[in-house]
């Protein structure tokens, strides 16, 4: 518990912890005002234009945001304490890696859990406000089927944490680990959305923002990403995300020189 309560304050003195965590709530007004303005361009679109308009999850939109804030406070947790020179301290005081290296992980996923949840279903719920059912009722959907997607896309945001914690730990260079995590939100996608089928559609089906429909079972029909795996393998793929950059850096602490 002392190794926790450390963690917690040491991430607490990090002067942008603050400021990550607010841009990372700010999504919710992004997402509000993306819904405001996508309903006055439905009021002012012509009468017989309307049946066909559609619009995008909000919610799966604006979880970039704190998918990407996180990803860079899991790594901050690691790195700012090489930067400083407080790693060996911590080691000192807690000579066994691994418990140091999974208390960070969990005051990260912590505040990961909260914020991702708060962003997501704050987001749906304005939007579903705010939009009522133009765009053919998208936002009319019961509030129980779409719980599943909703609670879904939330965990993403802690396996961003995880992520980037892990390369943090693995790199002990924040702009390198902070270059990866950004690659995967808006690099990577890109690269592979020019790829060749069926490469384009496989790979795809890899990516982060794919997995969460997928593993509802809900598909990715209308998005630029792939829907090959079954609801298992989508849910294997989003563990590993997190999981692997750690075990790997579990190891590496181990055996190498601070």
């Amino acid at each position: 518990m002392s190794v926790l309560t450390s963690e917690w304050l040491k991430i607490r003195s990090i002067r942008s912890t603050s400021l990550i965590i607010g841009l990372s709530l700010s999504a919710v007004l992004l997402g509000f005002g993306l819904a405001v303005m996508a309903a006055g361009m439905y009021d002012s679109a012509p009468v017989d234009r309307r049946p066909s308009a559609r619009i995008s999850d909000l919610e799966e939109v604006v979880v970039i945001v704190p998918q990407l804030c996180m990803g860079i406070l899991g790594t901050l947790a690691m790195t700012s304490e090489y930067v400083t020179g407080l790693i060996r301290t911590s080691l000192t005081i807690v000579p066994r890696r691994w418990p140091l290296l999974g208390a960070k992980a969990a005051v990260v996923v912590a505040a990961a859990l909260v914020i991702g949840p708060t962003v997501v279903f704050g987001t749906y719920f304005l939007s579903r406000w705010v939009l009522g059912d133009r765009f053919s009722g998208a936002y009319t959907v019961a509030f129980l089927d779409r719980l599943p997607v909703l609670a879904t896309v939330s965990l993403t945001v802690p396996v961003f944490a995880l992520l980037g914690l892990g390369l943090g730990a693995l790199l002990r260079s924040t702009p390198a680990a902070i270059s990866i995590t950004v690659g995967l939100v808006y690099v990577i996608p890109i690269i592979i959305g020019n790829i060749p089928e069926p490469w384009s559609e496989r790979l795809g089906s890899l990516m982060i923002a794919a997995l969460p429909r997928q593993i509802t079972g809900d598909g990715n029909a209308n998005s630029v990403y792939g829907s090959l795996l079954p609801p298992v393998a989508a849910a294997a793929v989003l563990v590993a995300y997190a999981a692997l950059p750690l075990l790997v850096a579990a190891w590496l602490l181990r055996r190498r020189d601070v």
